[in-house]
């Protein structure tokens, strides 16, 4: 809660009042190796997710941009370089998404690595962003997570209202596509309905 309490403003979870609702975010994409894959799946389910994309994929790989939004999934902004904002100035923090945003036609954005600096918070919302966290982070990203403790995260952290985020990148590969669909499955059997993040 602490850490929650430095970026005010700051989406975490989202509609708590309406009940068995969850929100499917994927972070670091898009790239070939993954996300048609994550796409398949999630046809599959018919559901719908939001993506934040890192600039310089979408600059090389447009049609996979392309398809996201043509499948009906929403968009974020995740910086153009996936910078470190914490390690930035906020002035090049905001160039690089700026940079990002002339491909990524959304106001939503997340931090790569989910980290910045109380001023980059406060200077990115008066951009007109509106910054998303998390509420289950399933760090499927970590060599130091087993297949399994990535889903276990999910069946263990969500609740109503959560802000879910996997990764469609080549570091999560391996533990995402154990864990994604069989989280999907779970979450089904509870009862939970997949929704776009708003904004």
């Amino acid at each position: 809660m602490l850490y929650r309490s430095l970026y005010p403003g700051s989406l975490w979870r989202i509609g708590e009042e309406h009940r068995k609702t969850i929100y499917l975010t994927f972070d670091d994409g898009p790239i070939p190796e993954v996300t048609p894959w994550v796409l398949e799946l999630l046809d599959r389910y018919d559901i719908k997710a939001t993506f934040f994309c890192v600039g310089d994929n979408v600059r090389k790989y447009p049609h996979l941009y392309r398809q996201l939004l043509e499948k009906g999934h929403k968009t974020g902004n995740h910086t153009f370089n996936h910078v470190q904002a914490w390690k930035s100035h906020t002035a090049f923090l905001l160039e690089n998404t700026a940079k990002a945003a002339e491909l990524i036609d959304s106001k939503l954005f997340r931090p790569p690595h989910g980290h910045m600096r109380v001023a980059q918070n406060s200077a990115l919302q008066k951009a007109g962003y509106s910054v998303v966290m998390w509420d289950v982070v399933t760090r499927d990203y970590s060599r130091y997570m087993s297949p399994q403790q990535v889903l276990d995260n999910v069946k263990r952290y969500t609740r109503d209202g959560s802000v879910i985020v996997f990764h469609d990148s080549l570091k999560a590969e391996k533990r995402m596509k154990y864990a994604l669909p069989r989280a999907i499955e779970w979450l089904l059997e509870e009862g939970y309905n997949f929704a776009l993040v708003p904004g």
